[in-house]
């Protein structure tokens, strides 16, 4: 049986079309989903892509967390479903409240745009599986918008559970708090980051190939799970 990964496009995302290479790559089927869709087409996980989805307006991924499709994701995520969010992705899962926190503007107001170090802090996640705790990847980070932030209690919580999926290194490149660059639900299933794994899945065209993990785990563990 084919595993089959679906991949929204919203009004303003740019890198559906590297996420959907991602997943064929990793052997999966990529499946395109549009934000008007109710039906996430017999998908066995979601990924949600990079951009801008509409334009950015009110509050980074605040009018995305609307679309249809997001009324299914997120019922479909809390039965247990593995979802991806990928930088303005990650804005939306936060949104959501499918992950606590939000996204704020980068504190030194500008864009930034790097091939970026990160340490694998969790393997165990839906979307990690392949990678091993400690390890260290480089993948692209393109964000102007992207300061992990929370209150205290959150971070806490989130660093008591094991939550915090990866961290930044060699310089905090956006001011998120205790250098969270993704973090993940209490289940393991949905994982957001603000760096960009799709990107580097392709010794041609990424800087590494170390992003082909992400696509990897999530399908090992939708296969192991049949």
């Amino acid at each position: 049986m084919t595993t089959r990964i679906g991949v929204v496009t919203f009004p303003g995302s740019l890198d559906d079309t590297d996420a959907l290479r991602a997943v064929r790559i990793a052997g999966a089927e990529p499946v395109k989903l549009w934000h008007r869709d109710t039906s996430l087409h017999q998908v066995d996980a979601v990924v949600l892509p990079g951009g801008f989805s509409y334009g950015d307006y009110l509050r980074c991924g605040a009018i995305a967390r609307f679309s249809p499709v997001m009324e299914t994701v997120i019922e479909q995520a809390r039965d247990g479903m593995p979802v991806l969010g990928i930088c303005n992705g990650f804005q939306v899962l936060c949104e959501s409240h499918l992950l606590p926190g939000a996204l704020t503007r980068n504190d030194h107001l500008h864009f930034v745009c790097r091939d970026q170090r990160l340490r694998v802090e969790n393997a165990d996640t839906a979307w990690t599986r392949d990678y091993a705790a400690g390890q260290e990847i480089t993948v692209p980070l393109k964000n102007g918008e992207g300061g992990y932030v929370a209150d205290e209690r959150t971070l806490d919580a989130l660093e008591a559970e094991g939550r915090v999926v990866f961290r930044y290194l060699d310089g905090n490149p956006n001011g998120s708090r205790r250098d969270i660059a993704g973090i993940t639900n209490e289940a393991g299933n949905v994982v957001g980051l603000m760096p960009h794994p799709e990107h580097a899945v392709e010794a041609l065209t990424g800087p590494t190939t170390d992003g082909l993990g992400f696509f990897t785990s999530a399908l090992k563990t939708l296969v192991d799970a049949r």
